[in-house]
C-alpha cells in the first residue's frame, strides 16, 4: 500500500494541486509581495492508531499580492508530507494524459469517471499588457494516474477560459521517502497559463474515493494518528524568485 498526501490531494497549489497539511484553523503564509492563506480539514477527525481509516479530505488556498496588483505566477510545488497518510490504489482504474488533453470538464469525466478521486475548481488572474485584469476559473478534477515502484501519480485536469477554453493536465508526482516523520515526496510543476500573464489565485479541493475491488470495500485516500497531529512542511516557488515555505500541523484524535 502506497502511502500518501493527508494534506493534499493537497496535491497542489496550483491550477492543479498543493500538497500539505493544513491546521484546523486558517493558517497565513508570508514572502515577498505575497499572502498565501490555507484552510482545510480531515474527517473524521478521530482515526486508528494503528490501522489506516478512510478519510475525506477538504482544502481551500487563496494566493494575493500584498499591494492589491498582479500575483506573479506560481511555478514548482515540492513537498514533505507525515509518514502517516496513506493512498491505496490497489484495483482502482487508472486515468492516462492522453485521455483528457484537449477535454472539457464533461470529456474528462466520461473518459476517466472510474478513477476520479476529487474535484473542485481552481481560479487564475490573467493580467495582459495595457488591459486590465479579469478572473478565469474553471472545474478542478483530480484522477488516479497510476503507480509504478515508489512512485504514485495523480493528475489534476481544469478547463477554463484564459480566455480561449483551454484544458490543463497537470501530473502531481508523489515518491515514497524515509525521512523522520515524514514518508512522502509531492512534486508538481504548476503549468503556464495565458502564455505566462496568468497567476493563480484561489483553489478549492475536496477528495474522496469509496470503490469496491474483489467484493471488498476499499479508500484510495486513508490516515492513521498515532501522537495526535499529522505533519506537512512544503515549497511553493513563483516567476519572480519568491519561495512561500511553511511547516504546518493538523489535530487528529487517535483512538484503538
Amino acid at each position: 500500500m502506497k502511502r500518501l498526501l493527508v494534506g493534499l490531494s493537497a496535491a497542489s497549489l496550483m491550477l492543479g494541486g498543493l500538497a500539505v497539511a493544513v491546521s484546523a484553523k486558517p493558517v497565513t503564509l508570508t514572502g515577498g509581495n505575497l499572502v498565501l492563506r490555507l484552510d482545510g480539514k480531515i474527517t473524521p477527525k478521530a482515526l486508528s492508531r494503528t490501522k489506516p481509516t478512510p478519510i475525506t479530505f477538504r482544502l481551500s488556498a487563496d494566493v494575493r499580492a500584498k499591494d492589491g496588483g498582479h500575483p506573479p505566477a506560481a511555478r514548482i510545488f515540492d513537498a514533505e508530507i507525515d509518514r502517516n497518510g496513506a493512498l491505496d490504489p490497489e484495483g482502482l482504474p487508472v486515468c492516462r494524459r492522453r485521455q483528457l488533453v484537449a477535454q472539457t470538464t464533461a470529456g474528462a469525466k466520461r473518459s476517466c469517471r472510474a478513477a476520479l478521486v476529487g474535484q473542485g475548481f481552481a481560479a487564475a488572474e490573467i493580467e495582459f499588457p495595457e488591459q486590465p485584469a479579469f478572473e478565469a476559473r474553471g472545474p478542478l478534477l483530480i484522477f488516479n494516474g497510476g503507480a509504478k515502484g515508489r512512485e504514485t501519480v495523480l493528475l489534476a485536469h481544469v478547463y477554463a477560459n484564459v480566455p480561449a477554453p483551454t484544458a490543463f493536465v497537470t501530473p502531481v508526482k508523489v515518491t515514497e521517502i524515509n525521512r523522520g516523520k515524514y514518508g512522502l515526496r509531492v512534486y508538481a510543476k504548476i503549468p503556464v497559463i495565458a502564455g505566462g500573464s496568468g497567476s493563480m489565485t484561489m483553489l478549492q479541493l475536496t477528495n474522496r474515493k469509496i470503490f469496491t475491488h474483489k467484493g471488498k470495500k476499499r479508500s484510495y485516500f486513508l490516515a492513521r494518528c498515532t501522537t495526535g497531529h499529522l505533519f506537512g512542511r512544503g515549497k511553493l516557488s513563483f516567476s519572480d524568485g519568491t519561495r512561500l515555505l511553511g511547516t504546518l500541523s493538523l489535530p487528529c484524535t487517535p483512538k484503538r
